[in-house]
């Protein structure tokens, strides 16, 4: 369930941030990672807010 619940976060995360600056980053296999172990990510990530992500999905955050 935990792993489930970061998986969840990560890969929401970093479509938010790939639909805020698409000429920075891509996400691709998003829609399939909740059925696999992987995920193709080309381009810059805002490690901070997705430190906050995955924090708040530990805390039990939305």
């Amino acid at each position: 369930m935990l792993e489930e619940k970061l998986k969840e976060a990560i890969v929401g995360e970093l479509q938010r941030q790939a639909a805020d600056r698409p000429q920075a980053l891509k996400v691709q296999g998003a829609q399939e990672a909740k059925g696999s172990e992987e995920l193709t990510v080309n381009g810059k990530i805002d490690l901070g807010a997705l430190a906050m992500v995955i924090a708040g999905s530990v805390a039990g955050g939305p």
